[in-house]
């Protein structure tokens, strides 16, 4: 009842709890309701009858088998990669690890299939390495599990390493240290000290990369062949057979995966304690590490910096040939056909993303305020609806959004808005992760001063809160411009001819077999992307100079 007193004595700031609710509301829950709604109707009124249909047929039976292999091979693959890259730059000396580093966030900011065209392009029928370099003897067979297993593994351990690079820059190296000291040999340290002090971050690594796997839709529609994945049989049921019923009860099977992982692996951690209490942790490097150790990881860390360059510089290199695959001859025609043919693409990508982008920021930092600095009723309840669309694949929002929004009153289907709408609320989650553990570190008793000093909880957010959130809100701010710009398995369903994205037109390109023109594109997509997050950088860089600086203690 003292919440609702408290509500009732500053109404903008109940005003904005009911706005960000009801948005939530309609924007969230109502799409994911559409979608389960619909797997479940029959003629006679709702049952499973469309999923026993579905699951007595071996050809879709066996996208889900496929789907869960090829999840838990690249989550397997992908995460001891990312682990052992992380180690690498975090716990040894090896030289090179700002470029290391550096070459690990490619793929994060590039469209998900740029290293499913450098395949393509590389070991493809008329592949660079398959016809010059081998000369048709032999045929890598890039299109499947390999080629896919290959493929989302260089897209999807950089995002292990991020994961496993905060982690073990955690970890306290007096542990170590004392370890050593205590007659343990390096790889006895690895082993029982290091290694299970990373459990955590191991088992949200694996699951993160299970997640985007599962919910691949890029690169399998590209790379798939006859291994056929459950997101791209969605689609197809859809978009295809015109199976709206079906297509749905498939993409609602992608979400039992993720939920069963994710509770076994919180099952997992959840069995020990990782909390380590060590005071003032050390500022030396420990040598946990020797110097067979140090090379062989240098050797890795070398190796998967090489793909990824070979990959995307394979791209670069195909967007200035004639045609890939039989003429190699040096050509700006591909680049000319971006600006003349599309601009259109290019224009409306960067229209939509600019405008979501900003709103997506800032409504990620009023959820993290709201969640973490206000007190009212249904407030584990926002918190929990903003991240939904985080966990659920994006074939599922995407399908959720056509069910949801294409009669009246809420008719969006084919505008702008129904774009920039996916685009905020498929994006948001990030920003508020950010914003609730920036909020976190931030001493309330700043806040109270502003208050007690007579401005209300908006005035108060918008001059003290919001510019101490500066480094969360530029995560919010380049998290949703990039994936704004690289989207593709949720947009692809709500795009028309009216509006449509540079993405769908690389897709486009790449299944009329137009390498050349496709890699074109996504260079200068790439281009794009790198000069607008300077801009955003420069320009919160900027705000954030000119807002007052807090020193600890004031």
């Amino acid at each position: 009842m003292s919440d609702l007193r408290r509500l009732l004595r500053e109404p903008l700031l109940a005003a904005i709890i009911a706005a960000v609710g009801a948005a939530l509301i309609l924007f969230v829950l109502l799409p994911l309701f559409k979608v389960f709604q619909m797997s479940v109707r029959t003629e006679g009124g709702y049952g499973l009858q469309v999923y026993r249909e579905l699951l007595s047929q071996p050809f879709n039976r066996r996208p889900l088998l496929n789907s869960l292999l090829l999840g838990v091979l690249v989550a397997v693959v992908g995460t001891a990669i990312g682990f052992l890259y992380a180690f690498a730059v975090a716990r040894t000396d090896i030289p090179g690890r700002r470029f290391f580093r550096v070459i690990a966030t490619f793929p994060i900011i590039s469209p998900p299939f740029v290293i499913a065209l450098a395949a393509i392009l590389l070991f493809g029928h008329n592949g660079f390495v398959t016809r010059v370099i081998l000369r048709g003897a032999w045929d890598p067979e890039i299109y499947g599990l390999k080629g896919l297993l290959l493929v989302e593994t260089l897209a999807y351990f950089p995002t292990a390493f991020l994961v496993m690079l905060g982690v073990l820059q955690a970890i306290d190296p007096a542990l170590e240290e004392a370890s050593l000291n205590l007659g343990a040999s390096r790889w006895q340290v690895f082993r029982t000290v290091t290694l299970p002090l990373a459990v955590p971050g191991l088992a949200s690594a694996l699951l993160v990369v299970f997640i985007e796997s599962l919910a691949d839709f890029g690169n399998p529609i590209i790379l798939s062949g006859n291994f056929h994945v459950l997101s791209v049989q969605a689609y197809l049921h859809i978009t295809g057979m015109y199976d709206i019923a079906g297509g749905t009860a498939l993409a609602i099977l992608l979400l039992f995966p993720s939920l069963l992982a994710f509770g076994l692996l919180k099952y997992w951690v959840g069995q020990k304690s990782y909390v380590t209490v060590t005071g003032k942790p050390s500022a030396g490097r420990v040598p946990t590490v020797g110097p067979v150790g140090r090379r062989v990881l240098f050797g890795l860390c070398c190796l998967c910096s090489g793909a990824v360059l070979l990959f995307y510089g394979t791209v670069l290199f195909g967007s200035f040939v004639v045609l890939w695959g039989a003429d190699y001859r040096f050509t700006l025609k591909h680049y000319a056909d971006v600006y003349l043919v599309g601009w259109p693409y290019i224009r409306d990508t960067l229209l939509l993303a600019t405008v979501a982008t900003p709103v997506t920021g800032l409504l990620g930092m009023v959820v993290a305020f709201l969640v973490v600095r206000r007190r009212f009723v249904g407030q584990g309840l926002m918190e929990l609806t903003s991240m939904l669309t985080f966990a659920v694949p994006g074939t599922v929002v995407g399908i959720g959004y056509v069910l949801a929004f294409n009669q009246r009153p809420l008719l969006l289907t084919g505008t702008a808005a129904i774009i920039v709408l996916l685009f905020i609320f498929r994006n948001v989650p990030v920003g508020i992760r950010a914003g609730v553990a920036a909020l976190q570190q931030i001493d309330p008793a700043i806040e109270e001063a502003a208050t007690n000093l007579g401005a209300g909880a908006v005035r108060t957010f918008a001059t003290v809160t919001l510019p101490l959130l500066t480094p969360a809100f530029l995560s919010g701010l380049v998290y949703s411009f990039v994936r704004c710009m690289t989207a593709i398995s949720a947009v692809i369903f709500v795009v028309s001819g009216r509006w449509n994205l540079i993405t769908v037109a690389i897709l486009g390109l790449v299944e009329n077999a137009d390498l050349a023109q496709a890699a074109a594109f996504c260079v200068v997509l790439i281009a794009l992307v790198l000069l607008a997050l300077a801009l955003i950088r420069f320009g919160v860089g900027r705000v954030a100079g000119a807002a007052p600086v807090l020193e600890p203690g004031t």
